[in-house]
């Protein structure tokens, strides 16, 4: 895609990173705004401490707010990330350290800053999930030291012209709020294909590259062409044929907008094109486009932004909202998907020596199976209400056991049961959790950060988180099969399923349905319409014989000519 545009400069440089949300952009570069800077410490004298630690309170208080008003306004994930960081501003332990510090004489700015420090220690040995938090803690403490000293609060300045946004790594909060009219392209030096900024990246349309190689030593750029299918940064190109090689993509883009559904593929084999949702806004926008329906209604918000667990009648009305919006249509609701970076206020959830790996989704239940049994009843009068018959799936099913544990209570209340397939064991006994649900999900998000053993927050392992891993592929293809056999459908509901050369491989190994962002369906569904299912078979071969992701691609678009 970036032939036309890579004219010989002497200027021009070029670095590599990992693609994840096709597309070009060019424009002028755009750099978030510097943290606030501390001051000098000073000792805040004994008679003043109570105030001190009000002042701290009031301005985590005022930042949390901020993000809230922000999750309000905005759905999907972008919502989610945005009130989980909220969250993580009111959070006891956090708060806790400040104040321990303030009462022997810290000022709050330092305070807070040595608070955060400590947590940020403490996730980054903990890895996995928590490990991605990170992040989110240094913004929160920019964004209070900042109200502290009544600097500006930090994060991406608002362009007055179309730009590409270069940064080290951007917080869930940051990447939530950009302006795709705006900020028309981004590249990160950090992250992963499965970290918050590329999923809400893809969210927005916006191209994408991550663990861009060599940002961090880049000087003074002014303008720059993201490749978000090859993964290719260009610093200072030529402006002519990077503004050309731009308006042509937009051209193929608007081509692909117009794709209206249904999935199929140029032969007509049925692949089945939902979205991914959140919340009942994100499903009144989804159900405009070409979404056949639901692959993976994320039920979590309701849960992590309360003190205490939501009533039966609350819960209730939340999900009915998704399925009125989605009337005559398949919806799946996932219950609940907590622990590990999103804990519960009100489930006294263990502390832990790894989050990623303890007690996440349908464990709680294991534990306290009420919660799981009230949402389920939730579930079930949304349903009644609306008429509707929901599939539910539950998360982080790792044996047969946890599957007809679900799949009874689930056909109890006349839903219909289905589990996800997140970790490797449930990818191996695929056939045998098909005996007790009537489908499956897979989430490849998590199937790939627990099949390669590697933080999808990390650059340096961004490689091994790359969905096109044949090692995943290969477990993919078990768990397609065992669908096949059992005459019961597998999706890919992980951010795979918005990658449209990807999608057509996932169709070739036997997925029944890919289900992604709403704003990446048209680019899934005009690529498989566009192919025959034997060209999807053979690029799906070729991918699993493929020795990395990239031989992986190439092979695949080769495949299907």
């Amino acid at each position: 895609m970036l032939e036309q545009a890579q004219t010989p400069s002497a200027t021009t440089r070029t670095l590599h990173g990992t693609p994840v949300v096709p597309g070009l952009a060019y424009g002028r570069v755009v750099r978030p705004a510097p943290a606030p800077t501390l001051p000098p410490a000073t000792e805040v004298a004994e008679p003043d401490r109570d105030a001190e630690v009000e002042r701290f309170t009031d301005a985590a208080g005022l930042v949390a707010d901020r993000l809230a008003a922000r999750a309000a306004g905005a759905s999907g994930v972008s919502a989610e990330v945005l009130q989980a960081t909220a969250v993580l501003a009111r959070d006891r332990g956090l708060t806790a350290s400040v104040v321990k510090a303030v009462r022997r004489g810290t000022d709050a700015p330092h305070a807070t800053t040595a608070a955060v420090d400590q947590f940020a220690g403490l996730f980054r040995q903990m890895g996995g999930l928590m490990a991605e938090r990170v992040t989110d803690l240094y913004d929160l403490r920019d964004r209070i030291v900042a109200e502290l000293t009544g600097q500006r609060e930090p994060g991406i300045p608002t362009p007055t012209e179309a730009s590409v946004l270069l940064a080290d790594d951007l917080a869930p909060a940051d990447t939530a709020g950009l302006d795709p009219a705006l900020v028309t392209g981004l590249a990160t030096r950090l992250g992963g294909p499965t970290s918050h900024t590329a999923i809400i990246a893809r969210q927005l349309g916006i191209p994408c590259v991550v663990a861009v190689a060599g940002l961090d030593t880049i000087g003074d750029v002014e303008r720059a062409l993201v490749d978000g299918t090859t993964g290719e940064l260009l610093l200072d190109p030529d402006p002519t044929t990077s503004t050309a090689a731009v308006e042509s993509s937009r051209e193929r883009a608007a081509a692909v907008a117009g794709w209206r559904g249904p999935g199929r593929t140029a032969d007509g084999h049925v692949v089945q094109v939902l979205a991914n949702v959140q919340d009942g806004a994100g499903a009144r926008v989804a159900a405009a486009t070409a979404a056949e329906g639901v692959g993976l209604f994320r039920t979590e918000l309701c849960f992590l932004s309360a003190d205490k667990e939501p009533t039966v009648e609350e819960q209730a009305s939340i999900y009915a909202e998704v399925l009125e919006a989605f009337a005559g249509r398949k919806v799946v609701v996932r219950t609940l998907d907590a622990g590990s970076d999103k804990p519960l206020a009100f489930a006294g959830m263990p502390d832990e020596a790894n989050p990623a790996l303890g007690v996440r989704g349908l464990r709680i239940a294991l534990d306290d199976p009420g919660i799981l049994d009230r949402q389920l009843d939730a579930i079930a009068l949304a349903a009644e209400r609306t008429g509707q018959t929901p599939w539910v799936m539950a998360p982080m099913v790792a044996t047969v056991a946890e599957a007809q544990f679900f799949a009874e209570r689930a056909r109890a209340r006349g839903l219909v049961p289905g589990v996800m397939v997140e970790v490797p064991s449930a990818a191996l006994l695929a056939d045998r959790l098909l005996q007790h649900v009537d489908f499956l999900s897979i989430g490849t998000n998590d199937l790939t950060q627990y099949t390669m053993a590697a933080d999808r927050l990390s650059a340096e392992l961004a490689a091994l988180t790359d969905p096109w891993q044949p090692a995943l592929l290969a477990l993919v293809a078990q768990t397609a099969a065992a669908g096949l056999a059992a005459g019961k459908p597998v999706g890919v509901c992980g951010e795979a399923a918005a990658d449209p050369l990807l999608g057509c491989v996932l169709a070739g190994l036997g997925i029944t349905s890919l289900s992604a962002a709403a704003a990446a369906l048209p680019a899934v569904g005009a690529g498989l319409a566009h192919v025959e299912l034997a060209a999807c078979r053979a690029a799906a071969t070729a991918a699993l014989d493929a020795a990395d992701p990239a031989a992986a691609r190439t092979a695949a678009r080769a495949a299907l000519g």
